[in-house]
């Protein structure tokens, strides 16, 4: 089925680049580079140009620091929403939050995808994507409370889990009233799991395309990378494309990402080997 995001209809086999737009001071990654508005709508007009389809906008880190609550989360992302909307009315939006407060007002401002991050831990949010035709994320975060890390979590079977609580919230979202093509589930590396349980799920992830439901993956510069080759924070790209390669190989849909062109290159010739995307050119052994 198509994927529906807003009023953003994508094909079933589009690979599709998320890129992120960080509006806080404090992020892992960027260090606060985007928090400015205007630093914002630069990184925005940048990733767009260069090939991503949707832009994700978050107000909060993901891990633990400084307590942000829904007024400043708001204050943070409901001008950058309304900002963008009016800049880039072909750019589907989405919003990083688990709160439903947020999600309502930045949804009014524009949005087009609810981005929860943490499993549903506000059980309005999914209401609030419904009354606003917005399309929502449902990822596993292993029930853990917003920004906190996993602490040695186990799992009888951690794939087995992803699916059970993803497709959980998938059809309480359905049955909240989002349409089935604007759900998608996420299996959160990193959230709620140790390296080893984000390489497993990396790589039984068709488990979870089989599902039926679209499948988002956030896996850019991510702890799971790091620890695997024994990298810093900076050196992560290659293995963020490596693992961008083998989730597209087995029918993930959405990245959601940093480093734009080399993912959208990544996931362009993946596709080119599966066959489902033709040679940007043909020359060789035609002259």
């Amino acid at each position: 089925m198509d994927l529906v995001l807003g009023r953003h209809v994508f094909p079933a086999d589009a690979a599709l680049v998320m890129a992120i737009v960080n509006r806080t001071p404090d992020s892992f990654y960027d260090r606060g580079a985007t928090f400015s508005l205007d630093a914002a709508l630069a990184r925005v007009d940048d990733v767009v140009a260069h090939g991503a389809r949707i832009v994700d906008i978050g107000g909060v880190k993901a891990g633990p620091g400084d307590d942000v609550d829904a007024a400043e989360e708001i204050a943070r992302t409901v001008d950058l929403v309304a900002a963008v909307r009016a800049r880039h009315p072909n750019v589907a939006i989405s919003v990083d939050t688990w709160r439903a407060e947020v999600a309502e007002v930045t949804c009014r401002a524009g949005a087009d995808l609810v981005n929860d991050a943490w499993g549903g831990v506000d059980p309005e949010i999914a209401g609030v994507a419904a009354s606003y035709g917005a399309a929502l994320v449902c990822t596993h975060a292993g029930g853990l409370a917003p920004r906190t890390r996993p602490h040695r979590v186990a799992y009888d079977d951690v794939v087995a889990d992803v699916i059970g609580r993803t497709t959980a919230l998938a059809a309480a979202a359905v049955a909240a009233g989002v349409p089935r093509e604007s759900v998608l589930i996420d299996p959160g590396h990193d959230f709620g799991k140790n390296t080893r349980h984000s390489l497993e799920v990396t790589r039984r992830l068709d488990e979870l395309v089989t599902t039926g439901w679209h499948v988002l993956v956030s896996l850019s510069h991510k702890d799971f990378v790091g620890e695997s080759l024994d990298v810093p924070l900076d050196d992560r790209l290659e293995g963020t494309l490596a693992a961008t390669a083998v989730a597209r190989w087995l029918g993930a849909q959405v990245f959601r990402a940093h480093d734009v062109v080399p993912t959208l290159r990544v996931l362009q010739m993946v596709d080119a080997i599966r066959g489902v995307r033709p040679p940007a050119v043909a020359r060789r052994g035609l002259a």
